[in-house]
């Protein structure tokens, strides 16, 4: 017999909080119940304000992300960005040059440098600079551009054709959002074209994230999952979405 709409609701707020966020087509595999009848769920759900519906699904969270200062956003999971943070530095090898790209997360990395490991760093982010500023064994090529108040770093002409003229070993990418299908997001336009020329600029990309940043979107495109080759993130990360990061070959760190 099939589930009454009261037992449909139950499973799938049941999943969202397992989840964070559910497939359409794994629910109606669940529920045995058609596409149709899971939409009319989901829409339902999303009028009593108890979901987001999603391309091709819900989020528990809204997926679509808003600009928040760099102030603001360093108070977040901050003891998950410290582990993340460690990990990425333990990545570091002597002599590597590498970009830093911006965010509170890639601040952190900055900070969790170790003081005498030579590197060239290039970074479009203030705030990085001037962390690696009292590390005498780091140079730093400061990107400049145009200045985002919201995230103390710059995008523009002038640092896109800097890194033209740039190959390095690693990029290291904050980001807004990461959504399985839509891939890496932020939620500027300017920020997202530097961000597609440090990919450019990259042999590997390091992609460092907390676990809040998986089913969400910003408003401008970094690039799909296919350029990724790592992720650290932190134990919040679903298993679903871990065993799909995996399944693409992209190699995941969890601390």
């Amino acid at each position: 017999m099939n589930p009454s709409s009261a037992q449909r609701h139950q499973h799938i707020l049941q999943r969202l909080q397992e989840q964070k966020h559910v497939d359409v087509l794994d629910l109606c595999e669940e529920l045995n119940v058609s596409a149709v009848t899971i939409r009319k769920d989901l829409k339902l759900l999303e009028d009593k304000e108890l979901l987001f519906r999603t391309h091709g699904g819900a989020a528990l969270e809204n997926p679509y992300i808003k600009d928040r200062p760099v102030n603001e956003k360093e108070l977040l999971y901050v003891e998950e960005k410290a582990g993340i943070a460690a990990a990425a530095a333990a990545l570091l090898k002597a002599q590597e040059a590498v970009i830093m790209a911006s965010g509170t997360t890639i601040v952190a990395l900055a900070r969790a440098l170790p003081p005498h490991l030579p590197l060239t760093v290039i970074t479009a982010a203030l705030n990085v600079g001037l962390e690696l500023v009292n590390h005498p064994e780091i140079e730093v090529l400061q990107l400049g551009g145009y200045l985002r108040h919201s995230s103390s770093s710059v995008t523009g002409p002038q640092a896109e054709q800097v890194l033209a003229d740039i190959s390095c070993q690693k990029l290291f990418l904050g980001v807004d959002g990461i959504d399985l299908d839509f891939g890496l997001t932020t939620t500027n336009s300017g920020e997202a074209h530097l961000n597609q020329a440090m990919l450019r600029a990259a042999q590997e990309v390091v992609v460092l994230a907390d676990s809040s940043k998986f089913g969400k979107r910003g408003f401008s495109r970094i690039c799909g999952l296919e350029q990724v080759h790592r992720i650290i993130t932190d134990r919040g990360i679903s298993t679903q979405d871990a065993k799909a990061l995996k399944e693409r070959g992209i190699k995941l760190t969890i601390v």
